[in-house]
C-alpha cells in the first residue's frame, strides 16, 4: 500500500476554503436553527459544491463538532451531496447516522471507534437501505467499533456489492461473519487484525480479486501451518500481505503462524507470486537466512517489515536499494517504522526507544523525526510507554538550538502535545521531569504561541506535590517566565489560587535561610514579582502568607547580592502601586533600608531604581503616610539628587504592562522627586522600545500628563528635560511611520 503521510503536519498557510470552513464550524449555532430534535439545519439554502461538502463535515469531525445535533445539517442531500465522509472517533448516534449519512450516495465511509452507541450492524443495515449506496460504497472502515451482528436485521456485508476496501480491524469479527465478507465480488483490500477469527480459510471465496490483506495480531488463529500456507498460496493476486504479530503479547505462542511465515520466506517465489509488499514485524523466530533467500528471489519487493524480528540487520536487505524496511538496525528502519505504524502501539513503543537512542547525540535539526514522534503522541494519548518515551525524544530533538530551526507550527503542535502528556499523567515523575526538559527552552517559552495559561496550571501543580532540586529549578523557571507572557486576565486568574504564593515563598524562604544564592532563587522571586505586577489579589495574598516580612529578611541577608535585591524591590514596588497596601509598608526600619539603597551611590542603578519607585508611590499620597513627616521630606530630598546621578542604561531593566499606575506621579501637584522619577522610568522603556511604548502611551493618556508637565511654569527643569525628549522621541517614531 502507499505510505502512510496522515501524520505529516501542514506547515503552511491554510488555504482560503479552509480558513472559510473553519468560520463555518464555529459558527454554527449562528448559521442554524435547530429542528424539534436538537439537530441542527443551516439557514441558507445555498448548494455546496460536492468536494466542499466532504471537507466541511471532516472538518468538523477533525475540530470535535461533530456530533448528534450538528450532523444534522447534513440531512438536506441537495444542499450538501457527500460522497467521502469521515466520522471517526466521533460521537455519532446510529438515528442521528441514519439520517444524517445514510441518504446520501457515498463512497466511503470511515466510522472508526465512533461512540454513542453505533455498531457495525447499523451502519451495514443504514447503508443497505439506500439503494444507490448498495453500489457505490466501495471503501468502508468500522475499525475498532463492536459489530453485535445479533441486531443486524438480516442484511449482511454482502448486501453492498459495491466494496472494494473493507477494515474489520479492532472489532468482534467472527468466522461466520468472515464467510459473508469473502463473499464480496470486488473485494481487493481487507484489514482483519486483531480479530477472534479462528480461520482464514473463506478467504478463498475471494482468491481472485483479493490484493491487500492486512491480519495483524490473530491470537486465536486455529490453523496448521501447512493449512495456513495452503490458504495463503491460494491468493495468487495479493500484492501485500501483513501477518504481522504483537511482540509484547503473551496471550498466545503464534509457533504455527511463526512457522508459517518461515516456510513462506524460505518458499518458492511461485507462492504469492504478485507480493510487493509484505509485513512480518514481531515474528521472533525468523531467521537471517530465511530472509536473505526471501529478498534474492523477489526482485521486485518494495517493502519488507521486520520490526521487533531481531533480523533486520540482515545484509542482504543493504544490496535492494528501493526496498523500504520497518526495523531497528539503522536510522531509515525506524523512521519507516513510525511512518508505517502509527495506529500499532507494540511498534511504536519499539520504533520510539531506538529513536530516543539515535538521537541522544544529534547535532542537526531533524523536523522530520520530530513530526514522527509528534504523530505517534496523538495517536496514543493515553499509553504511558508511549508518551514516556516520545517526551524523551522531543527533548532530544529540541534541544539548544535545534528547536530555532525548527518550523513554529510543528513547535506548535509539540508543545500542546506535551501538555497534553503533562495533564495525562499528572504523578508520573520521569514523563514530567522529559516535559519540563523539553519545555526548558528560552526560544520555546519566549517566541513559541502555545497555551501558556495551561502549561503555567500544570507546572504550578506538578510544583506543589514535588521537592526534587532539579526538577523544582527547572519547574520554577517554566513558571517565572510562563507568568510573564500571560495576560492581565490570566495571571489575575491564577493569582486568585493562593497556594501558588505559598509554594514560592516556601521555595524563597528555604534558599533564604541556608544563604543559597541559584537560580531557582533567583526564578522563584521573578515569578513572584511578575505575579503580583498589577494584581491586588495576588499582592494581598503576598502579604497574608507573610512575604513582606520574609522580603525584608531577604533584603538585608542577601545586601551584597545586586541581582537579588533588584528582584525583592521589584515586588515591593508593586505593592507600593496599591493604594489600599501602602498602609502595610509603613514601616520605619524597611523604608529607612529602601532610602539606604537609594543613596548608596556604589550600588548598580537597577537597584537604585526600584529602590526610588518605592519611596516615590509611598511619598505621592500624603494622605496615607503615617510615619514622620520628616522621614517623607527627606525621601523627596534624596529621590530628586539621587536619579540625577544615574546613568542611562542601554540593556533592557524593566518592561511594563501599562503606565496607568504611573499617572498619579505625573500630577502638576505632585513633588519634584516623585514627577522625576516617573519620567526617568518612562524615558529609560521609551528609548529602549520606542515602537512598542508609544502605543502604550498614547493609548492610556499619559502623553497628555507629558505635554502639560513640560508646559507648566512650576515643573522643575530636570523633568522638563526628561519630558520634552520623551515627546521628541514620539514625535520621530510617529513621523518615521506616517
Amino acid at each position: 500500500p502507499p505510505e502512510d503521510t496522515h501524520c505529516l503536519l501542514c506547515e503552511g498557510p491554510q488555504s482560503l476554503c479552509e480558513l472559510c470552513l473553519t468560520q463555518v464550524c464555529l459558527s454554527l449555532d449562528t448559521l442554524c436553527s435547530r429542528r424539534t430534535d436538537g439537530s441542527l439545519c443551516l439557514h441558507s439554502a445555498s448548494v455546496f459544491p460536492q468536494e466542499m461538502a466532504d471537507q466541511l463535515l471532516l472538518l468538523m469531525s477533525k475540530k470535535g463538532v461533530l456530533n448528534d445535533a450538528t450532523v444534522g445539517i447534513f440531512r438536506d442531500c441537495k444542499q450538501f451531496r457527500l460522497r467521502r465522509v469521515s466520522i471517526r472517533s466521533c460521537t455519532v448516534s446510529a438515528d442521528a447516522f441514519h439520517l444524517a449519512l445514510c441518504p446520501h450516495r457515498l463512497q466511503e465511509l470511515d466510522a472508526s471507534w465512533v461512540s454513542a452507541g453505533l455498531t457495525g450492524a447499523t451502519v451495514i443495515s443504514g447503508l443497505a437501505s439506500n439503494p444507490e449506496c448498495r453500489s457505490s460504497l466501495q471503501r468502508l472502515s468500522l475499525n475498532g467499533l463492536c459489530l453485535d451482528w445479533s441486531k443486524g436485521d438480516g442484511v449482511c456485508f454482502s448486501s453492498l456489492q459495491g466494496l472494494r476496501m473493507l477494515n474489520l480491524a479492532n472489532t468482534d469479527l467472527d468466522d461466520e461473519v468472515l464467510e459473508d465478507v469473502c463473499a464480496l465480488p470486488h473485494l481487493e483490500m481487507l484489514d482483519i487484525s486483531c480479530c477472534g477469527i479462528s480461520t482464514l480459510t473463506p478467504l478463498l471465496q475471494c482468491k481472485n480479486t483479493l490484493k491487500s490483506l492486512i491480519a495483524h495480531r490473530l491470537r486465536q488463529l486455529d490453523m496448521s501451518p501447512s493449512r495456513l500456507l495452503f490458504v495463503l498460496t491460494q491468493l495468487q493476486n495479493v500484492r501485500h500481505l501483513d501477518f504481522s504479530d504483537d511482540h509484547l503479547s503473551e496471550d498466545s505462542d503464534g509457533s504455527n503462524a511463526d512457522e508459517t511465515v518461515r516456510q513462506l520466506l524460505e518458499g518458492s517465489p511461485q507462492v504469492l507470486p504478485s507480493l510487493v509488499s509484505l509485513d512480518v514485524s514481531g515474528r521472533r523466530r525468523i531467521t537471517e537466512t530465511a530472509v536473505r533467500a526471501f529478498v534474492e528471489a523477489r526482485r521486485g519487493l518494495v517493502f519488507l517489515g521486520l520490526m521487533a524480528t531481531g533480523v533486520s540487520s540482515c545484509d542482504a536487505l543493504e544490496t535492494c536499494r528501493n526496498l523500504k524496511v520497518t526495523g531497528d538496525a539503522n536510522e531509515s528502519q525506524v523512521c519507516e517504522a513510525l511512518r508505517r505504524y502509527r495506529d500499532r502501539e507494540c511498534f511504536i513503543r519499539e520504533a520510539l526507544v531506538h529513536l530516543y537512542n539515535l538521537t541522544t547525540d544529534i547535532n542537526n535539526p531533524r523536523p522530520d523525526m520530530l513530526k514522527l514522534v509528534l504523530s505517534a503522541m496523538k495517536s496514543h494519548p493515553s499509553s504511558l510507554q508511549v508518551q514516556l518515551v516520545a517526551t524523551a525524544c522531543v527533548f532530544n530533538l529540541t534541544t539548544q538550538d535545534q528547536a530555532e530551526a525548527m518550523p513554529v507550527p510543528l513547535l506548535c503542535s509539540t508543545v500542546a502535545q506535551l501538555l497534553l502528556a503533562m495533564k495525562t499523567f499528572p504523578s508520573h515523575t520521569q514523563l514530567q521531569k522529559n516535559c519540563l526538559l523539553a519545555l526548558c527552552s528560552d526560544y520555546i517559552l519566549q517566541d513559541v504561541p502555545f497555551n501558556k495559561y495551561l502549561a503555567a496550571t500544570l507546572v504550578i501543580t506538578w510544583l506543589s506535590s514535588h521537592e526534587d532540586p532539579t526538577l523544582q529549578r527547572m519547574a520554577v523557571a517554566v513558571i517565572s517566565i510562563l507568568i510573564a507572557k500571560l495576560s492581565s486576565e490570566e495571571t489575575a486568574q491564577l493569582s486568585k489560587d493562593i497556594s501558588i504564593m505559598k509554594h514560592l515563598l516556601t521555595i524563597v524562604q528555604q534558599k533564604a535561610m541556608v544563604g543559597v544564592v541559584d537560580s531557582t532563587l533567583k526564578f522563584a522571586l521573578s515569578a513572584l514579582w511578575n505575579l503580583t505586577d498589577e494584581m491586588p489579589t495576588a499582592a494581598r495574598n503576598f502579604i497574608d502568607c507573610l512575604g513582606l516580612e520574609l522580603y525584608e529578611e531577604v533584603l538585608e541577608s542577601y545586601c551584597t547580592e545586586p541581582s537579588i535585591q533588584q528582584k525583592v524591590l521589584g515586588l515591593l514596588n508593586n505593592l507600593a502601586e496599591l493604594k489600599e497596601l501602602q498602609s502595610d509598608l509603613m514601616d520605619e526600619d524597611l523604608l529607612g533600608h529602601v532610602l539606604s539603597l537609594l543613596r548608596d551611590a556604589q550600588l548598580e542603578v537597577e537597584v537604585r531604581y526600584f529602590a526610588g519607585g518605592i519611596l516615590a508611590h509611598l511619598a505621592s499620597r500624603p494622605d496615607t503616610w503615617t510615619l514622620d513627616e520628616d522621614l517623607r521630606s527627606t525621601v523627596l530630598t534624596h529621590l530628586h539628587s539621587s536619579i540625577m546621578t544615574w546613568t542611562h542604561l542601554e540593556r533592557e531593566m524593566v518592561s511594563y504592562r501599562s503606565f496607568l499606575p504611573f499617572c498619579p506621579l505625573l500630577q502638576t501637584g505632585q513633588p519634584p522627586g516623585v514627577q522625576l522619577w516617573a519620567v526617568w522610568a518612562i524615558h529609560l522603556v521609551c528609548s529602549q522600545n520606542t515602537p512598542h511604548y508609544s502605543r502604550m502611551l498614547e493609548r492610556e493618556g499619559v502623553t497628555e500628563f507629558l505635554k502639560t508637565l513640560a508646559a507648566h511654569p512650576d515643573t522643575h527643569c530636570d523633568i522638563k528635560g526628561l519630558s520634552d525628549s520623551i515627546l521628541s522621541m514620539l514625535e520621530r517614531h510617529q513621523t518615521q511611520n506616517s
